[in-house]
């Protein structure tokens, strides 16, 4: 008999620009084999449409977020997430997910690991895929998560409260490869790691404008092969091995500003391009952007002095704050990273996955 649970309390919330179902580590299975499994039941996968579960059909509404009490003593909860796949029976733990991280400190509050203060609550957050920290402040009148507000962001209709994710001075290493710019199959690129691993790329490089809509890069295959030869010599260079099977380096074109921005962006996360930018991509495009000799200086708008630029995508923007410190060895680092993003509570109850697969077996 299987000890799969199957019915699974479960909470909808959209975070940032993504939408995902967040969990109690408690209630789903121990074993990450079996938690997979169920999890791709839950979400409907694989399945183009996943008309059979939680899952929106898209990488960007097929995520999971498991959450716990943390031991680390500067965190509050630990905070892992998973994207399932739409097409495949895969889960992956290899990346963060910064807009699925918006909606976890109201999630803490309201499955009761974290007490709320009586206007606002911080909630101290350890990152389980790379193990980094980040602070969530957001409101909480008499005790209660309120995700009211008037707080807007690109890419998601209407306003709600404000939730500011802080991220500290970065411990792991900006420049994974070492170098402010290398060349890739004649390519240059910035590869940089903020969060999340990502390549900088100008767009005119790869013979496109970086002003296309996602569909219209997404149907060029020329376009496509070139990205993922890319991304695979990538991630040898920044250590990451062999990721033809992983989701993470993200790529992410970039051009000159078109609406009063710092630069324009298209990203691939790593083959649908997303129809905004990921918070953590955010981090690293803004991070790459500060880096004397990298592919984005020469391209971004930016103010002498001024933390905060705006991230330019393809329904908007992202505004962000980033400041760049020196390693003694002379390299830069990331100093501060700051973003405002919202979350909101869409459902809260009890999922039921679909049965799971009899196994096939011959009469004797």
């Amino acid at each position: 008999m299987s000890s799969v649970p199957e019915e699974v309390p479960c909470l909808l919330m959209r975070g940032g620009t993504s939408k995902g179902a967040y969990f109690l580590a408690d209630d789903l299975p121990a074993d990450p084999a079996a938690r997979d499994e169920l999890l791709l039941r839950i979400m409907g996968s694989p399945d183009d449409r996943q008309i059979d579960g939680l899952g929106g059909a898209h990488p960007l509404t097929s995520k999971v977020a498991v959450v716990s009490p943390s031991s680390d003593p500067d965190a509050d909860v630990d905070y892992l997430f998973l994207q399932v796949a739409v097409d495949r029976p895969e889960v992956s733990d290899r990346q963060n997910c910064g807009n699925i991280l918006a909606g976890v400190g109201p999630f803490a509050v309201e499955r009761g690991l974290v007490r709320a203060g009586e206007d606002f609550t911080s909630v101290r957050i350890r990152m389980v895929n790379s193990g980094d920290l980040a602070t969530a402040t957001f409101p909480t009148p008499g005790g209660r998560v309120d995700c009211t507000g008037e707080a807007r962001i690109s890419g998601v209709p209407g306003t709600a409260a404000a939730v500011v994710i802080e991220f500290p001075a970065g411990a792991g290493q900006l420049l994974p490869t070492g170098n402010a710019r290398d060349v890739i199959d004649g390519v240059p690129v910035t590869c940089v790691d903020n969060g999340m691993p990502t390549v900088l790329i100008a767009a005119a490089e790869l013979k496109v404008t970086g002003y296309e809509t996602p569909k219209d890069l997404e149907e060029d295959l020329a376009l496509a092969d070139r990205l993922r030869e890319i991304r695979l010599a990538a991630g040898r260079l920044m250590g990451l091995g062999d990721v033809s099977d992983t989701t993470v380096p993200k790529l992410t074109l970039l051009a000159p500003p078109r609406e009063g921005g710092a630069i324009c962006t298209r990203t691939f996360i790593p083959v649908r391009c997303h129809t905004s930018i990921g918070v953590l991509g955010a981090a690293g495009v803004a991070a790459g952007l500060r880096i004397d000799g990298g592919v984005g200086a020469e391209l971004a708008e930016l103010s002498p002095g001024v933390d905060r630029m705006r991230i330019e995508h393809p329904t908007g923007f992202l505004d962000i704050e980033s400041s760049l410190g020196t390693t003694p060895d002379g390299l830069p680092s990331a100093r501060r990273t700051a973003v405002v993003r919202t979350a909101r509570k869409i459902f809260d109850g009890t999922v039921f996955p679909r049965a799971a697969a009899r196994p096939r077996g011959g009469h004797g």
